[in-house]
């Protein structure tokens, strides 16, 4: 049965397919510099963690350990990409829903949803529409975990970008929602979560 959503991207794939090509790419710059020096790392993922916990992102790659933290800010209540369900089964005091139910958009206190790609240079997660059980899952709680495969992080924000493919869309997630657009006071989880969280298995 079609929803909204498939509506809408039905009528971008119906508009988009009669033109003769697409637009590219825009051409990417690897030695541009984006973001500051950093500590020497072993691995993209320790660069990956540190540079979400810089950007007030948090990073778990222990499902009991992630748990913990859900039952210590009281969010036990949430929704979980049914693909990802199994590894969130059976933990203690942590109950989900695997169909997103508009009518609990206010009550759902975390969503579990696939994340696409960890960029290990901004720590910055990337969220690809096609791979998405429910685009509200990622946005609407005011915790979002993002499980990426150890495998799926990169160094550099152009190996991402090598990974669009002809996904209709793509958000680059780094840290929480923020916004500073009110006498330049910063506040968190305006516009989408705020807690930003990346599961690495």
């Amino acid at each position: 049965m079609s929803n909204d959503r498939d509506s809408i991207f039905s009528e971008i794939k119906k508009a988009l397919d009669p033109l003769p090509e697409r637009t590219p790419y825009p051409q990417w710059d690897d030695s541009m510099t984006v973001c500051h020096a950093h500590p020497e790392f072993n691995s993209a993922k320790e660069l990956f963690a540190h540079k979400l916990a810089e950007a007030s992102g948090r990073y778990f790659d222990s499902v009991q350990i992630l748990a913990q933290f859900l039952r210590e800010e009281g969010n036990t209540f949430g929704y979980c990409d049914p693909e990802l369900a199994s590894l969130f089964e059976g933990l203690d005091g942590i109950s989900f829903e695997t169909e997103y139910d508009l009518a609990k958009v206010d009550t759902y206190q975390f969503g579990i949803t696939t994340g696409s790609t960890g960029i290990a240079e901004s720590g910055t997660i990337m969220l690809k529409d096609g791979e998405t059980s429910a685009r509200l899952g990622a946005l609407a709680p005011w915790v979002h975990v993002a499980v990426i495969r150890q495998e799926d992080i990169v160094p550099t924000i152009g190996d991402a970008i090598s990974r669009f493919g002809d996904d209709p869309s793509v958000i680059f997630c780094t840290g929480p929602s923020k916004t500073a657009d009110v006498e330049g006071i910063l506040i968190q989880g305006v516009h989408g979560p705020g807690v930003q969280v990346a599961l690495v298995v």
